[in-house]
């Protein structure tokens, strides 16, 4: 079959390029405790948007550094006891899309949760000094400061707080809570069931975010990486720290908590995906020890993939 990456066999056995930072469990147990230690002031407000099978309502919480979080939560209205929930991340720089993409799942009884990433296309905030969105530069903000004050920490964080509340719902199922996202939100969703195990299954399509030398060694430092490349020619442009700043990335690289989540895994790959490359997917996956499984689309790229919400969807009901 064609390829743009490594054949199938050798993707299943790679391991990882970018530098894993020695205080790498520190320093995210540091961050979980910050993020314990926040009071996430909820707010729910019933939304304009409503239909005679859905309640929608907005909820904002406070995540770490003091940022309102914005998601679009949305459940079932007649439910008669707590329902599984399904926790739904976003694409860069893009926000949660429409009321109508939650309701497919709340008409499967699922209550549903759509978080926005602060400061990109929705109503999360970035409180790094301005007010509205920062839509991208995302990977690097924080990279000549301190590591705690990386952002992709926080919308990390954001996105295992938003579980905990979920799992702390009267109308939800603590037990049956799921997450599930696409390149950004293939990452998060990663993030998300590292930062808190109790998410049961966990659905990742050509999850961003995984083994950033790989992605740079790969001369695919453009699109989604393009930053890092920025980066690079603003502030190193001969590369004298490469190193040290891969090994800082390699704070906010998914592949190195990936083997902290518990829950089952459904991962699918296009082979012709040039934005996230497939080895960078497999730098995570490989790393997973839960039940887990991958579907893998030989022609396609980063794009739709035929077929693929359905088995999410069957995943998740548990006919799969």
């Amino acid at each position: 079959m064609p390829t743009i990456d490594m054949p199938l066999d050798d993707l299943q056995a790679y391991s990882g390029r970018n530098p894993r930072p020695a205080d790498f469990d520190d320093y995210w147990e540091r961050a979980l405790n910050e993020m314990r230690q926040t009071d996430p002031q909820i707010e729910i407000v019933p939304s304009s948007f409503q239909t005679p099978a859905a309640e929608c309502f907005d909820l904002y919480f406070t995540g770490v550094r003091g940022a309102r979080i914005h998601v679009k939560y949305a459940r079932p209205r007649f439910a008669e006891k707590p329902q599984p929930a399904v926790l739904q991340f976003h694409g860069y720089t893009g926000n949660v899309g429409d009321w109508h993409e939650r309701l497919g799942f709340v008409s499967l009884g699922f209550s549903v949760f759509a978080m926005n990433c602060r400061g990109q296309g929705g109503l999360s905030q970035d409180v790094g000094g301005v007010t509205g969105n920062t839509h991208n530069g995302h990977i690097i903000r924080g990279l000549d400061d301190k590591p705690d004050n990386l952002l992709f920490r926080h919308i990390f964080l954001d996105t295992a707080q938003l579980a905990s509340i979920v799992m702390r719902m009267p109308h939800v199922d603590p037990e049956q809570v799921f997450a599930t996202g696409w390149s950004q939100g293939g990452g998060l969703t990663i993030a998300c069931a590292a930062l808190e195990p109790r998410v049961r299954k966990v659905a990742t399509v050509y999850p961003f975010l995984s083994d950033y030398r790989r992605v740079w060694e790969m001369d695919l430092a453009k699109d989604a990486y393009a930053e890092i490349r920025t980066y690079f020619r603003f502030f190193d442009p001969q590369h004298q720290r490469e190193n040290e700043i891969f090994t800082k990335l390699g704070y906010i690289d998914i592949q190195y908590l990936a083997s902290r989540i518990q829950g089952e895994v459904l991962l699918g790959v296009g082979l012709m995906d040039t934005i996230c490359p497939p080895s960078t997917q497999f730098a995570a996956y490989n790393k997973i020890t839960a039940p887990k499984r991958f579907e893998i689309y030989p022609d396609f790229g980063h794009e739709g993939l035929p077929g693929l919400q359905d088995k999410i969807f069957q995943f998740f009901l548990g006919d799969y």
